[in-house]
């Protein structure tokens, strides 16, 4: 947005994900505001995530709310026509928009990555009823004060329909993928001095926490471990990052399950051009099934073929490009022969997936087209105030 004339403030918290622990550089007194690629960048002090439990996740979601609610007003004093949020988790993000639209007198556009308080009680961070009542009310008070809500999935639609929201005001907007991804002649090159072992590679890449199901991952995996030239490929950090380690070990799968650690996301687009397959899985929750991981979108956008251990949106979307092949969530065995199918397919059926998902995400997700969009919408919002 910012190439295209606009002038943006990014108003966010001192790093800390996923590791838990505010990065090297930045504290509670230092490194506040930034200039990012000509944008402003400001930062609030907050409570680090830690380890991920459920206390210091709560305290780490509205710490950030209640200081950017206090501080932003202060920080933020430039006249603005609107205010975007986007919102992967939590939902906490939409407390500082609102005091900010107040002060400001500038419309709200709430982009919806993560529907709440279901995901919360799907990954097992909440379980108490009171307290998803508690969030649900939150839900709907947050929502009620934005003037255009954004969807990354056309399957959250009628969750937030149910929280009182005019479907009016809902507009279906997928996630593409980052500019590094977004052109396949990027998808190769260099990067750090990685080991990879001979065979064929499947590669997980992303976040390795509660819903991306790595049981099933490491299931799969000993299913298989007899066949040698499969290997298994994990890119990526999160909090289950421990457990999959000592999985591994007592599983036995050091041969064939390999733990690459975290990269930069540079060096992302390598990794993928050395893999055969790009694997995206998810728990078997309502929720999940509404939703399309956004590691889709950059394996499509890399030419990659894909497995999706994953059921409803995310699964539609692989099949109706024609970029891979899907199975259940949470079902080792189908995950273990769908593995062996695309294992046994010529490199040329492989690639004439890959190359299917490429035209999809033209389509479906490039970036210009989607900015495009944004700024149409974003254009129609600030006239009406006006």
């Amino acid at each position: 947005m910012a190439g295209r004339g606009h002038q943006i403030t990014v108003l966010t918290g001192i790093p800390n994900y996923p590791s838990g622990k505010i990065f090297p550089g930045y504290g509670f007194t230092r490194q506040k505001e930034q200039n990012y690629k000509g944008v402003k960048v400001v930062r609030v002090p907050l409570i680090p995530r830690g380890k991920g439990g459920s206390i210091r996740m709560a305290l780490n979601y509205f710490s950030f709310a209640f200081i950017a609610s206090l501080l932003g007003p202060i920080k933020c004093r430039d006249v603005y026509d609107a205010i975007f949020v986007y919102e992967p988790s939590p939902i906490t993000v939409g407390f500082p928009a609102i005091i900010m639209k107040k002060m400001k007198s500038a419309p709200i556009v709430f982009w919806v990555q993560d529907l709440w308080p279901e995901s919360l009680s799907a990954t097992g961070a909440f379980r108490s009823r009171s307290i998803i009542k508690a969030l649900e009310m939150l839900v709907r008070f947050i929502y009620s004060h934005c003037d255009r809500i954004l969807v990354q999935s056309k399957s959250f639609i009628d969750a937030i329909v149910q929280t009182g929201v005019d479907r009016s005001k809902i507009e279906y907007f997928p996630n593409g993928a980052e500019a590094i991804f977004d052109s396949a002649a990027e998808c190769a090159g260099a990067m750090g001095h990685v080991e990879f072992p001979e065979g064929f590679r499947v590669m997980f890449a992303g976040n390795i926490g509660a819903a991306q199901d790595f049981e099933t991952i490491l299931s799969a995996a000993e299913l298989l471990k007899k066949q040698r030239d499969i290997h298994w490929m994990i890119v990526g950090d999160g909090r289950m990052l421990p457990w999959v380690r000592e999985q591994v070990e007592i599983r036995e799968l050091e041969k064939t399950v390999h733990l690459l650690g975290r990269h930069p996301l540079a060096s992302m687009p390598a990794f993928y051009a050395r893999a055969d397959v790009m694997l995206v899985t998810l728990k078997k929750e309502p929720i999940f099934a509404l939703t399309i991981p956004g590691k889709v979108q950059s394996y499509l956008a890399c030419s990659r073929p894909i497995i999706a251990a994953l059921d409803g949106e995310g699964a539609r979307v692989v099949e109706e490009a024609g970029a891979g092949l899907t199975c259940p969530a949470e079902d080792p065995e189908s995950l273990a022969k769908t593995v062996l199918k695309v294992f046994n397919m010529t490199s040329d059926d492989r690639e004439k997936m890959a190359l299917r998902g490429r035209v999809y995400f033209e389509k479906n997700f490039e970036s210009r087209m989607l900015l495009d969009r944004l700024d149409g919408w974003l254009s129609e919002i600030v006239g009406r105030k006006q």
